[in-house]
């Protein structure tokens, strides 16, 4: 959880601060500490110190701390027109005139609003800078050599003006300003949360890689896996990937540095008749160890991979892996989708893809890119649902240096500058805010981006998937998306049918995921004609993914090398009042079609006892005979 210390310059903005904290919700985000000045100034240097991604304070203060180099970024609580408008009405009253000569000592980060206000309105005000503390006294006797009639200033200044005989009014922010000021911290703090996390990823893989690099998580479970890592430990990463780093090389020592967060360097362990050495290097995030890196090498062989190992940090999750060829089914229903999918895939237009959760939509995706003249090019895939959309403009379209308080010093290339010249994978793209889909729209049309905070286009050339699994059109009428943007991305429209409507593909793709998972978890398990029935009549309303998790359980927990109907019945929460055909009776080659017309039959045609024994509603058994071209009235009268 990222941390945000708000340094109050005064008790009175303390409490203050603590009652918007509070509103907010923000206690166990936001800590607060109590100093003005040079104070402040040493409370933040201990908060960078300590980790704090954001620091929120106002006046003097911010401006003491913004010349002293500390690099947290700062959220200045705003001196605004109301507050000003309220301190000079302060000022008629304590002096009793309507328009009293008026004195502003403030810090240059203060003066702008002021100078603005001052020049649109007769007031007698006169603006006294100051940049340090020690300017205090000189200002305060500068302006009440000229008669000033009244002080507004921070605490300090008007201690000082009070003490020589002066009336002061002090100039506050309102609950709005540090309300707005939180709020901005809170997005800051997640943002460098991400940041951090990518930095320190990328700062340990350029630092030690050298041959074979290894990357595994805090459960030991292999996620990177490269060529040399291959060759040094004769092990493929597909087979790799996803298995415990103990069960492909016991010898590397991770567990103590998974533990106690201390690296471990030059660590010489035996493989194989052969001696490598090993670095091995703890991921922290937040003082917590959530994965290590490893890199390996022969002893006596130094090979410089930098280069290497940054141009993958590019390009990595800039690849399509799927092929229309590795989408599973075989009904009519996915052999039409796939097939426009392969028209589509020939056009540079735009593709809306629709489809309820599980259907594969990210797959479809990926096919049609893999399938088009871009094939080469980079693919990005964005899930609009999943960036805050605080900071979504600045993914989407990228930013320069000093664009926002807490932004990459060196700027970012957008989501739309990695994918020039390739495919944009917009997913969820009906939880994109209106702001977004107004900058979308506008990309979309014109052909390019401008970076947050620069003045200049940038072109790009990029090729537009979009998906959802909410209704768009819905969406538009409820006026939650804009209707000129999904007329703009719903070009070519490709609809992804439910698992349940594709007839006779889910015990198919169900075999296919018993396969893998027997070769994963090293067991024989096959489902015998009950079990592959319950697969055929059930629903399935979680779709592939439903149906992936269901196999891969099945291949875990089964004792038995054959899955009995009962057992899949079990797994798939089937009441026992849903009957199947009798065992014998069950064929593994049988059709849906065939199996409806039989139950059809058996049932002299009553639609409802026919769908009870196929254990589906009359609702989707109406879908199936129309979809399967069944005529129950034609079938009546022969």
């Amino acid at each position: 959880m990222g941390k945000i210390a708000f340094i109050a310059p005064s008790p009175e903005m303390l409490v203050v601060g603590r009652e918007v904290i509070a509103e907010l919700g923000m206690g166990e985000k936001v800590e607060t500490f109590l100093g003005g000045l040079q104070e402040g100034v040493e409370i933040a240097r201990q908060a960078e110190a300590d980790g704090f991604d954001v620091i929120v304070t106002r006046g003097g203060t911010a401006k003491l701390i913004l010349d002293s180099e500390i690099k947290i970024p700062l959220i200045e609580i705003p001196i605004t027109i109301q507050d000003l408008a309220e301190a000079l009405l302060a000022a008629q009253v304590i002096t009793g005139k309507s328009n009293p000569k008026i004195g502003v000592l403030a810090f240059s980060n203060m003066i702008y609003s002021i100078e603005v206000f001052s020049k649109v309105t007769d007031i007698d005000l006169t603006i006294y800078p100051v940049c340090s503390a020690l300017d205090f006294a000189k200002e305060v006797h500068r302006a009440l050599s000229v008669q000033t009639d009244v002080i507004i200033g921070g605490i300090e200044i008007n201690r000082l003006a009070a003490s020589l005989g002066s009336k002061t009014v002090l100039l506050v922010s309102g609950k709005d300003s540090f309300r707005t000021a939180f709020l901005q911290a809170n997005s800051v703090s997640y943002a460098r949360k991400i940041e951090k996390e990518r930095l320190q990823k990328f700062r340990v893989l350029i630092d030690y890689s050298v041959q074979g690099i290894i990357g595994i998580d805090c459960e030991k479970s292999v996620e990177v896996f490269n060529n040399a890592a291959e060759r040094l430990l004769g092990c493929k990463a597909v087979a790799a990937v996803g298995r415990n780093i103990e069960e492909i090389c016991p010898s590397l020592p991770v567990d103590r540095t998974l533990q106690s967060g201390q690296a471990g360097l030059g660590e010489l362990i035996e493989f194989n008749g052969r001696k490598l050495v090993a670095n091995i290097i703890p991921i922290t995030i937040d003082a917590h160890v959530t994965g290590v890196m490893i890199t390996i090498e022969d002893v006596g062989q130094i090979v410089a991979m930098e280069a290497t190992i940054r141009k993958e940090i590019y390009s990595k999750g800039l690849t399509a892996q799927y092929r229309l060829s590795d989408i599973l089914g075989s009904s009519a229903k996915m052999t039409e989708v796939k097939r426009i999918a392969e028209e589509y895939a020939a056009t540079d237009a735009t593709v809306l893809i629709m489809g309820a959760s599980g259907t594969g939509k990210e797959m479809f995706a990926q096919s049609i890119h893999n399938a088009s003249s871009r094939r080469q090019r980079p693919f990005v895939a964005v899930n609009c649902g999943a960036i805050p959309s605080s900071i979504l403009e600045s993914e989407l379209f990228g930013h320069v240096e000093g664009a926002f308080t807490g932004a990459n010093r060196k700027g970012k290339a957008g989501f739309f500058e990695l994918a020039h010249g390739g495919t944009l994978f917009l997913d969820e793209i009906g939880e994109m805010g209106k702001l977004a889909q107004t900058s979308l729209l506008r990309v979309i049309q014109e052909r390019r981006v401008m970076r947050l905070g620069d003045d200049k286009y940038l072109p790009v050339d990029v090729r537009i998937i979009a998906a959802t699994n909410k209704n768009l059109a819905q969406l538009v009428k409820d006026g939650q998306f804009r209707e000129d943007l999904y007329y703009r991305i719903n070009v070519l429209p490709l609809e992804l049918p439910v698992l349940k409507d594709r007839a006779g593909d889910a015990v198919s793709i169900a075999e296919y995921f018993i396969t893998t998972y027997n070769r994963r978890f090293f067991r024989s398990v096959t489902l015998s004609p009950e079990a592959k029935e319950y697969i055929r009549v059930y629903d399935w309303p979680g779709n592939i993914r439903q149906l992936r998790n269901v196999m891969e359980r099945i291949v875990v927990v089964a004792k038995e090398n054959v899955i009995s109907g009962e057992l899949m019945r079990s797994m798939l929460d089937i009441p026992e009042e849903v009957i199947i055909p009798r065992t014998e009776t069950v064929h593994e080659d049988i059709s849906e079609k065939a199996r409806i017309l039989r139950v059809l039959a058996e049932n002299g045609y009553n639609q409802k006892e026919t769908a009870k024994c196929l254990g589906i509603d009359r609702s989707t058994l109406y879908r199936k005979l129309k979809a399967l071209r069944i005529e129950v009235k034609k079938i009546c009268n022969t």
